[in-house]
């Protein structure tokens, strides 16, 4: 069985073996016996070849079909009664979500109404939720939680070049390369099957610059790595960009002929002092200048950010400030330079692309512009003032909701109390809510919560397309039926649109046929999918946007004429970085950054009921020096309880000399009381609304476990 991982942007291709010995996998799955019919262990994962990740999985990816098979698969709707959620049909489900949404559009209007989407849900599904959302139930509110994950690069990108795209450049081009920068990102953990290109490039004799407060995998490859303080990444930009125009190692050629407000940056970098940077990153001023020099004199380059830079308060800036270096020395646009967003979750490119984002149509096209909104109103059947506005961010949805602005929450391939800042507000909003729908494949931390669950289908039985980080759309096709009574995405939302009388804008047989109208809601736009098509997928393995029509071949790298902004050019980023944010005091002395580890996935609902993943990381941890531990009398193993301004988790210690002695790291991919985004502040980044889970000023202190109380 041919398949694809479900779990990161590089969209690994997988052979999938069955056991002999079992039945058919397809009467397996129908019958809903998993776990007594075969075992989970017994399935087989080999890499397929495919030019993203050259036929290489990770551990994710080998055994990733573990939790598709789980028997805590869920198999039928679930409905709240005497506060249990107990076995419901399909129709009970439908006709109460319909009836309760009809009340509130009835009493308050439907902006009480929000959608909840995810950045795993393949591009059909998340353009099919934007148009639920604006169309079938006439509300602004939908976002998703890809917010947390790209919404920094991704506004940045659009600022600077006009549009983004995860890469600006294809994989394959990496090992051409001179020097690679890379910003918060390790790839060693995130996306392993990626690490050749690097060490390719370094046989190349590339030069490779790491910034991050841990020695992670990916700095143990890395010629120079700047181990900065957390939250010192835009102040390290500025230095790098004004290192490189004293120095005379620019492209003016490049600047005059495809860039706009290069002058003006001379009063952004008055005031920069490099000794001043060095003592305020925490790292010598040798460092600095070396890391300017290599990738200044460098013929070409590549600069790859995420999370680590992007998720913080002033990631957007960050992110401009980096993406100034690739304006001033001209490395974009040609073979072995460019810039390129490693995006986190499976299709957080193509989710965010077509309607999952508050201010976004599909084709990255503006629920603000006129002219977008008329594009895409002749294309559902509806007038362009019958689409809904802006609605807000994904964490600010649940603010509203925590104030009783929302009333109905609709979530569809997320966890939100888990993986929003401030769990504390969160928990409060969705019990304070009117109704709370989940549809997912398991009773998740937040369908634990839901008044009504909905079962949907899995990776390997849901048809459909997702981008890569590359831009690469994929089509990854089922090879098995649903178990149980699970059903699509798509045909969950239908079934709600027809109760509530908007089901003729839902009339879909097909995933391929839902692609077929999004191909013509994006022609034109900026992620112009209009000439990609089932079969030329199934033929090409995958196409790069943009592709405006069926005879042209896409395009793998951008900007190699122009940009996209209507003059054809790039923009610098002069704004003043002006961000006050909490610091360590002598309360909260230690900074807490988060992040991902190798064989665990965002909240863990997936990887967790995978037996063999789950194995790997049985629990949550804290990453500290040796030094600090030492100093708050703390030892391996030993559980710890971290605390900040906003609230406090506790989890087991991890001594590593690998990371900075003030700094402590913490897994993600855990809820409950493991949870590290129990601690994490609500301040959002005021131009793209990213959370600051990469900077929270902590205590740590020793902790006893009483029984039972981290589950």
């Amino acid at each position: 069985m041919q398949t694809q991982c479900p779990f990161c942007s590089v969209q690994c291709k997988i052979t999938l073996h069955p056991p002999h010995s079992s039945p058919s996998p397809i009467s397996v799955i129908q019958t809903g016996a998993l776990a007594t019919a075969l075992s989970m262990e017994d399935w087989q994962a080999e890499g397929h070849p495919n030019a993203a990740s050259q036929g290489r999985l990770c551990i994710k990816g080998m055994n990733a079909h573990q939790h598709a098979l789980n028997g805590d698969r869920l198999l039928y709707p679930l409905i709240r009664r005497d506060g249990k959620l107990v076995r419901a049909s399909w129709d009970e489900a439908l006709d109460l979500i319909a009836a309760r949404f009809r009340e509130a559009m009835q009493q308050h209007g439907p902006d009480t109404i929000g959608v909840y989407g995810g950045g795993s849900l393949t591009n059909e599904t998340a353009y099919l939720l934007g148009k639920f959302a604006r169309i079938g139930l006439g509300t602004r509110y939908i976002d998703y939680n890809g917010r947390f994950c790209m919404s920094a690069a991704a506004s940045a990108g659009t600022k600077v070049f006009g549009v983004d795209r995860g890469l600006t450049f294809r994989l394959q081009d990496i090992p051409l390369a001179q020097c690679i920068i890379l910003a918060g990102t390790n790839i060693a953990e995130c996306q392993p099957t990626l690490l050749p290109y690097f060490h390719e490039a370094r046989a190349n004799g590339a030069r490779i610059i790491v910034l991050d407060p841990r020695q992670t995998g990916t700095a143990a490859i890395a010629d120079l790595h700047l181990q900065l303080k957390p939250g010192t990444d835009a102040l390290l930009a500025l230095t790098l960009l004004k290192l490189i125009i004293d120095n005379g190692w620019t492209d003016q050629a490049f600047i005059a002929q495809h860039t706009n407000g290069y002058h003006e940056l001379a009063a952004l970098l008055d005031g920069i002092e490099l000794e001043q940077t060095a003592q305020q990153c925490g790292i010598p001023a040798a460092q600095i200048v070396q890391a300017a020099e290599w990738y200044g004199t460098a013929e070409t380059g590549m600069i790859l950010t995420a999370r680590g830079i992007e998720q913080q308060t002033d990631g957007h800036l960050a992110v401009r400030y980096l993406l100034n270096l690739v304006l001033a020395t001209g490395k974009i646009g040609r073979p072995g330079c460019g810039y390129g967003a490693v995006t986190g979750q499976a299709n957080g490119q193509g989710g965010r692309e077509h309607g999952q984002k508050a201010d976004q149509l599909p084709g990255y096209r503006s629920i603000e512009n006129e002219s977008d909104r008329a594009h895409v109103a002749s294309v559902w059947g509806v007038e362009p003032s019958e689409i809904p506005g802006k609605g807000v961010s994904a964490y600010e949805m649940l603010e509203l909701a925590d104030q009783g602005l929302l009333r109905m929450l609709f979530v569809m391939g997320s966890n939100p109390v888990v993986s929003n800042p401030n769990i504390p507000l969160v928990r409060r909003a969705l019990e304070g809510l009117d109704l709370l729908v989940v549809a997912d494949l398991f009773l998740s931390e937040t369908a634990r919560m839901a008044d009504i669950v909905l079962p949907v289908a899995s990776f390997l039985e849901n048809t459909g397309t997702l981008t890569n980080l590359e831009g690469r759309v994929l089509l990854r096709e089922a090879v098995m039926e649903p178990p149980g009574e699970a059903r699509q995405d798509w045909s969950i939302l239908h079934a709600i649109a027809e109760r509530l009388g908007t089901g003729h804008y839902f009339h879909f047989n097909s995933a391929e046929a839902i692609f077929n109208e999004l191909r013509l809601a994006s022609r034109g736009g900026l992620a112009d999918y209009s000439g990609i098509t089932y079969d030329r997928l199934r033929q090409e393995e995958g196409i790069y946007w943009p592709c405006p029509d069926e005879s042209h071949a896409g395009t793998p790298t951008m900007f190699q004429q122009r940009f996209a902004h209507e003059d054809g050019k790039a923009i610098f980023t002069a704004l003043p970085h002006q961000y006050v944010r909490e610091q360590p005091s002598t309360t909260r002395p230690l900074l807490l950054t988060n992040g991902r580890v190798l064989s665990h996935y965002l909240t863990g609902v997936q990887t967790r009921r995978s037996p063999t993943l789950a194995a790997r990381e049985l629990q949550n941890f804290v990453e500290i020096h040796p030094a600090t531990a030492k100093r708050y009398r703390l030892k391996e193993g030993q559980w710890a309880e971290l605390q900040s301004a906003q609230g406090q988790f506790i989890v087991r210690c991890r001594l590593s000399e690998q990371i900075r002695m003030d700094t402590l790291f913490v897994s993600m991919h855990w809820g409950g009381k493991q949870n590290v985004n129990e601690a994490t502040p609500p301040e959002l980044d005021p131009f793209c609304k990213m959370p600051g889970f990469k900077f929270t000023p902590v205590t740590i202190r020793s902790w006893q476990p009483e029984r039972s109380l981290l589950k």
